[in-house]
């Protein structure tokens, strides 16, 4: 017997000048039951997470709550209808600690001469924590000193403390490792035996068939379709409903993205690279036309190796840009070698959200689009315009706020910031995290592209297939050190992971 929905969608749309971000969109969403809402970057996901929150108000359609008509008009009456989202970019009080942000809706409804003893939000964030299996975590630890997986957790487990119905996670495993999202996917169980609504949108089409009850298929603002048997649906069906086009997969890629022909003289080198606590002894070189992969662990030291390269933290060792030595602590001294970075944390510290396409672009290079002290507009416009047209870049202005771009528009565009300043090492950290499949085979051919023109690329990522799929060579980290060095068809899976692991029965 099908239950009755706890929230309804009928016929909402969300419009925006130029742009129908959600199109007559009808869909509902049940108790005990994990629904799955998948789609490209620009697919309305995001609009229509941001209605259920109350954080904007659609044009029209309708929306039920229980059977009922209702309006939610702010975040608060939407949390009162029992829905809770969890984004993508977490939103913790990172000076407080772990009980303190579990109880952090209270806080805010207390008065503010009173307050709330660190026992008794210890005591809540205890028990809250054991019903999601993270006993193990003191409620007193700050937040800041998690991981990104723990600090994961601790949303959840505010959004649980609730009493959330509904449940709404928004890319939840973006960051984390396949250990940390099997832990995930436990918890996500779990709340769904209990009765909770829960709404996973990710762009991780096989987490998504092995977890989901339903899935639904958003494409250009509209509800595409719906699977209610995800038991005989596949990935290829749900890419060929996602981007209503044929797309270029992983698996029709070679295994080795730049033939050895095309690999040049080192443009990069790293000479007993080290940042003390993180990594010690790096070295390596990456050529011209080569796309050179990095891969491990998140506490490998892989993920900090960028920042130490491009000069956004203090570093020991040597590097160098085309046999010159490149100085430490800047990141002006990594760009006026020649460098170029587009960091994982897209919205963070890659995108200036509040500003537009345009000034995005042109950002890093600004002294390129200057005369006599007053910026060349036109050329910033013509710029601007060629890189879009480029990369297909889908903006209604270039005068459009970054912020209201999706997750695969925005990265585009901060590649194009990077290029911008005609740099011969692009240095790319998690370059597909958070973005569609269309988007990434549309982010993979632009790599491609740039190697096959002679650009050096160094690509740090978390997703094997990535590494696997789009590089030359591979170089794997474990426990601050380069465990091992892989190219052709030694980068495997099995090597790949043994390295990382540091199993040495495996790499043998």
């Amino acid at each position: 017997m099908t239950k009755k929905p706890i929230i309804e969608l009928i016929d909402v749309t969300k419009k925006y000048p130029g742009v129908v971000a959600m199109d007559t969109v009808s869909i509902d969403f049940r108790p005990s039951e994990v629904h799955a809402v998948i789609g490209e970057n620009g697919a309305g996901k995001s609009t229509m997470m941001n209605v259920l929150s109350g954080a904007i108000q659609p044009n029209g359609g309708v929306i039920r709550v229980d059977g009922k008509d209702t309006v939610l008009p702010t975040p608060l009456a939407s949390q009162a209808a029992g829905i809770r989202v969890v984004y993508q970019e977490l939103s913790l009080c990172w000076n407080l600690s772990v009980g303190e942000n579990v109880m952090l809706p209270e806080l805010a409804r207390r008065n503010p001469f009173s307050r709330l003893s660190s026992m008794r939000a210890g005591h809540a964030a205890s028990s809250v924590l054991k019903r999601l299996g993270m006993e193990g975590l003191d409620p007193e630890t700050p937040v800041a000193e998690l991981s990104v997986a723990q600090q994961q957790m601790v949303e959840i487990a505010r959004a649980v403390n609730q009493n959330a119905r509904m449940l709404v996670l928004d890319e939840p495993n973006s960051a984390l490792s396949p250990a940390e999202s099997e832990k995930l996917f436990e918890v996500v169980r779990g709340l769904r035996s209990e009765g909770v609504s829960v709404v996973y949108v990710s762009h991780h089409l096989q987490e998504v068939l092995a977890l989901a009850d339903r899935i639904s298929v958003m494409r250009d603002g509209r509800l595409i379709t719906s699977f209610d048997n995800t038991a005989e649906t596949t990935t290829d069906t749900l890419v060929a409903h996602m981007v209503g086009r044929d797309v270029v997969t992983s698996d029709q890629y070679s295994t080795c993205a730049n033939s050895v022909s095309q690999i040049k003289a080192p443009t990069l080198e790293l000479r007993g690279l080290c940042v003390p606590g993180i990594f010690d002894d790096v070295t390596f070189d990456v050529s011209s036309g080569e796309i050179l992969g990095i891969a491990g662990l998140p506490d490998s030291g892989k993920d900090v190796l960028a920042d130490a390269i491009f000069g956004m933290i203090g570093r020991a060792g040597e590097v160098y840009m085309k046999g010159i030595r490149v100085a430490s602590g800047r990141p002006r001294h990594a760009i006026a070698a020649g460098m170029a970075y587009i960091p994982a944390d897209r919205r963070g510290a890659g995108a200036l959200l509040s500003m537009s396409v345009a000034e995005n672009t042109v950002a890093s290079a600004l002294g390129k689009f200057t005369r006599h002290g007053f910026l060349n507009k036109s050329l910033i416009h013509k710029t601007t315009q060629t890189y879009m047209s480029k990369f297909d870049t889908k903006v209604s202005a270039l005068g459009q706020a970054v912020s209201t771009l999706s997750g695969g528009n925005q990265q585009k565009i901060i590649l194009s910031r990077g290029l911008a300043t005609d740099p011969g090492l692009l240095i790319l950290h998690e370059p597909t995290r958070g973005i569609d499949v269309g988007a990434k085979a549309e982010i993979y051919d632009i790599l491609k592209d740039l190697a096959s023109q002679g650009m050096a690329i160094l690509m740090i990522s978390s997703e094997l297939p990535e590494i696997m799929l789009h590089t030359s060579r591979v170089l794997v980290m474990a426990d601050g050190q380069i465990s091992g060095r892989l190219s052709g068809a030694e980068i495997t899976e099995e090597r790949i992971m043994a390295l990382a692991t540091r199993s040495r029965h495996h790499a043998a």
